[in-house]
């Protein structure tokens, strides 16, 4: 087979009105990001909070992305299941309906050894029958270490990737390092979009990143135009995206944020399954305002909804040049206005 790259889409799982799961919905998200020209697809990853769904409710997702796909596109289907015989299980189910790989990751609520992961993942590799990708996300789960994970990716061939989520760029460097000159067809994702352009730069393979369900369009124009070399049009478009996608990660209740962002790109797709405080509801729907604000400015080629916030202007991306005077001297005076009322405020306060 071939290598796993480009950008797979770790989507939201839409919910009915009575909580259930909405297929209809699920399948207007896989083939609306299909038309976008998404690499993949990645259901039941943390986007699609697989741990809040039954066994039997993350195996029906990834039956209807695999059935609305059609081998469209190549499915990396999540099968981060509580004990092996259980993630056996999930490969099986996944391997049948003809998805390319499942991800993996480090067991969660437990924290066992180093040694003890190896062993884990040695297991599965000999008896999966599915490729699988190893997914590091210390976040959520235990961390698989550089040397852990070099030697299952050049002694198991079942391995075929990895996906990183620590945001740790070293890390990711040092995996490339110590992987791709031995099994150059050893796929490395990131996991981070406010890292993909520089490690594409440095080799990486593709990204599952989240916010592609939401902007595919502004990460698919980032990937190809990294890919062709023009890298300060690809500076350009990963400043840009900073703000959006740090908007949507801190907004309260993850990832709440993101499906705001599937929201305010049109689709139904109901409550998470998780209760909300009346002071977080208020948050985010100032956070969908300008959720709704940022993806105006990201060139999206749809209607969006009108943005709500009056004189709203996202922060400049770096040029890596100096601002004009003019500019400066605003910031300064900006900056004066603002220590003057904080004086006032405490002199008030005596």
């Amino acid at each position: 087979m071939n290598p796993i790259n480009g950008i797979f889409v770790p989507h939201v799982v839409p919910y009915s009105a009575d909580g259930s799961l909405n297929e209809g919905v699920l399948r207007e998200i896989v083939s609306w990001l299909i038309g976008k020209g998404v690499s993949g697809l990645y259901p039941n990853g943390s986007m699609g909070e697989f741990i809040r769904l039954s066994f039997e409710e993350r195996k029906r997702v990834v039956k209807i992305v695999a059935d609305e796909s059609r081998g469209r596109v190549p499915v990396l289907a999540g099968a981060a299941e509580p004990n092996t015989d259980l993630v056996l299980e999930m490969c099986r189910f996944c391997a049948d309906l003809g998805c390319r790989a499942v991800s993996i990751t480090g067991p969660y609520y437990y924290k066992p050894s180093q040694e003890s992961i190896e062993t884990y993942f040695r297991e599965i590799a000999a008896n999966s029958p599915i490729d699988i990708v190893l997914y590091n996300i210390p976040a959520f789960s235990t961390e698989i270490s550089v040397p852990v994970l070099t030697r299952l990716a050049l002694d198991c061939p079942r391995i075929v990737g990895t996906k990183d989520s620590s945001a740790d760029m070293c890390r990711f460097l040092h995996i490339m390092n110590a992987v791709k000159p031995q099994r150059p067809d050893f796929s490395v994702l990131l996991g981070w979009e406010e890292l993909i352009v520089p490690a594409i730069m440095m080799g990486a393979d593709g990204g599952t990143l989240s916010t592609a369900g939401v902007a595919p369009e502004a990460i698919m124009r980032i990937y190809n135009t990294v890919r062709k070399g023009d890298f300060e049009e690809a500076k350009r478009l990963q400043y840009k995206l900073l703000e959006l996608f740090q908007t949507m990660l801190k907004a309260g209740n993850f990832p709440a944020g993101f499906r705001l962002g599937y929201k305010a790109r049109g689709f139904d797709i109901g409550h998470a399954r998780f209760p909300c405080s009346e002071e977080e509801a208020v948050l985010l729907g100032e956070v969908a305002k300008k959720i709704a604000c940022l993806l105006g400015e990201c060139g999206l080629d749809e209607k969006l909804p009108r943005c709500d916030l009056p004189g709203f202007h996202s922060k400049t991306p770096y040029s890596g040049k100096q601002a004009p005077a003019g500019q400066l001297a605003s910031a300064i005076l900006d900056r004066t206005r603002v220590e003057q009322l904080v004086r006032e405020v405490m002199a008030s306060m005596k």
